[in-house]
């Protein structure tokens, strides 16, 4: 078993690619927000809020998406949406983290009679990444070359489901105005709606919306309800990756491949739970799977793995010794460690490296690779070639910091 200090974890460069802005707030901030924006919380501590809203354990999913009414609340205030996206940069900065692609829901926080439309929105949560990165990047060992720059993107989600009141206010609007429109219908609506805005603002804005995803509840409501979306979506260059294989079957997977495009998959964890596949069509659900993991190995189709957030959501997993990133690595997967919710599950990418380096067999040159993954396989907002120089930057500052710590003769 190869051993790595979290000294070590904490100063090699890393990258954050699953990374939700609602549920990575610093919780002494989400207590000053929820004063400024008049929202009540269950507790007006760091320790009551810990003890009785962000725990380290939940009883199931729905505790843990508990959480996030009182995050999005107070992100429906522009200045707090601002501070909370230049505290979430850094925060990883201040972890090594070089490169974070932060995503959200806008629906969720627009408030049109509020004055919050879309693009209110997305400017706040750009301003606040962008200010965080123009200090860092002032640092002399920045300009001089001796550490890599920080950088970032801006993931948009559509939901899977929302109802007709209870999930924001553009929501209830939406399905007030669409009245005569079955429910499937007036989700498909909001997030074809998305999916133009994000390519828009990013073309007239230059806003980095590099990417599209679609998070939610996954059962019963399948991917290929979106296609039209993610065509859209793929044929206006704007990159793909989905919440799938985190509550259904490796079908979920397949869908989020074949019906939406997608360069990556959130989650991916069920993908090797032949019980979770529901498809009678499918007979043979181990050679299913292992026909899936090597085609999407073989594409190089990146999964982001959140190891503490799988764990807390379903806590049936167990351990994390039986959690499925064995199998990924097993089939040679690109795997790319990510946080998920750095306040929801209190966590950092130091700490999901830590978790996945202690308890699974890495050598270093295996760590490399997925650190490589993490800045290859990002939706970097630049050019192939920018992309390519920016990983090769970040990879030779890994082999500095192993160098360092004694990895590397």
């Amino acid at each position: 078993m190869h051993y790595y200090s979290f000294d070590f974890i904490k100063e090699m460069p890393k990258s954050d690619l699953h990374l939700h802005l609602d549920g990575s707030l610093r919780l002494e901030s989400l207590i000053e927000m929820a004063a400024k924006a008049n929202v009540s919380l269950p507790s007006q501590t760091v320790e009551g809020l810990k003890q009785l809203v962000f725990k380290d354990s939940y009883q199931n999913l729905g505790e843990y998406l508990h959480c996030f009414q009182y995050t999005c609340a107070v992100l429906r205030d522009m200045d707090n949406l601002e501070r909370a996206a230049y505290e979430l940069a850094i925060d990883n900065q201040l972890e090594g983290v070089n490169y974070i692609e932060v995503r959200f829901a806008p629906q969720l926080l627009i408030d049109l009679p509020g004055g919050i439309d879309f693009d209110r929105v997305m400017h706040a949560v750009n301003n606040g990444l962008q200010r965080a990165q123009q200090e860092y990047n002032r640092q002399p060992a920045i300009q001089n070359g001796d550490k890599p720059p920080f950088a970032y993107g801006i993931i948009n989600c559509a939901m899977r489901m929302f109802g007709d009141k209870g999930f924001s206010p553009y929501y209830t609007n939406l399905f007030q105005l669409m009245r005569d429109f079955t429910p499937i219908e007036v989700i498909k609506l909001a997030a074809m709606e998305l999916v133009r805005a994000s390519v828009r603002l990013r073309d007239e804005a230059g806003i980095p919306i590099v990417a599209l995803d679609l998070a939610g509840q996954e059962s019963g409501y399948p991917a290929h309800n979106f296609k039209e979306v993610y065509e859209y979506a793929h044929q206006h260059f704007l990159l793909k990756t989905l919440h799938a294989g985190e509550a259904y079957g490796a079908e979920s997977v397949f869908e989020a491949i074949t019906e939406c495009y997608a360069d990556r998959i959130g989650h991916g964890y069920s993908l090797f739970v032949p019980e979770m596949i529901q498809d009678p069509a499918i007979k043979d659900k181990e050679r299913y799977i292992r026909e899936l993991a090597s085609y999407i190995a073989d594409k190089r189709i990146a999964i982001e793995v959140c190891l503490t957030s799988n764990l807390q959501t379903n806590p049936a997993i167990g351990s994390i010794e039986a959690h499925k990133f064995g199998d990924m690595l097993d089939h040679r997967i690109a795997t790319v460690i990510c946080t998920d919710n750095r306040l929801v599950s209190n966590t950092t990418v130091s700490r999901e490296y830590k978790l996945a380096l202690d308890h699974f067999d890495i050598p270093l040159k295996r760590l490399k690779d997925m650190v490589a993954y993490g800045f290859k396989k990002s939706f970097f907002p630049g050019s192939y070639v920018e992309k390519r120089q920016y990983a090769k930057q970040c990879l030779e500052y890994f082999d500095k910091v192993a160098r360092k710590y004694g990895f590397i003769e």
